[in-house]
């Protein structure tokens, strides 16, 4: 079965860091671009960020962009979001997407269940 699992997620206070993963199972991840999604309550979907199989080229949206790093780690089937400086409109529900090719510009093809990041004092 083809399932990504997102762990670390939690309740940081403002200017806080957590780390995401993504960890893959029934596949490898090595060819595939990977994508970070959030959803905020009452909002839609948006991405994040994005990480092309060899991990050459990555990109974010404009509102991560210098506080996000997005890395992947082929021989632990992993992909990670480190998210610092942290601000309550960072609130989410954080997903990972597979992607059909090695590019970031190919459709996701698996999701994961979701983590929730929840930024308050």
């Amino acid at each position: 079965q083809l399932q990504l699992v997102e762990s670390g997620g939690g309740l940081v206070q403002p200017g806080g860091s957590l780390r995401l993963s993504c960890v893959a199972s029934g596949f490898t991840l090595d060819y595939y671009a990977i994508g970070w999604f959030r959803q905020a309550p009452g909002k839609g979907r948006e991405g994040v960020s994005c990480i092309s199989s060899s991990g050459g080229t990555t990109n974010y949206a404009d509102s991560v962009n210098g506080r996000f790093t997005i890395s992947r780690d082929n021989a632990k089937n992993t992909v990670y979001l480190q998210m610092n400086s942290l601000k309550p409109e960072d609130t989410a529900v954080y997903y990972c997407a597979r992607k059909r090719s090695p590019w970031c510009n190919s459709l996701n093809s698996v999701w994961g269940q979701g983590t929730q990041v929840t930024v308050s004092s």
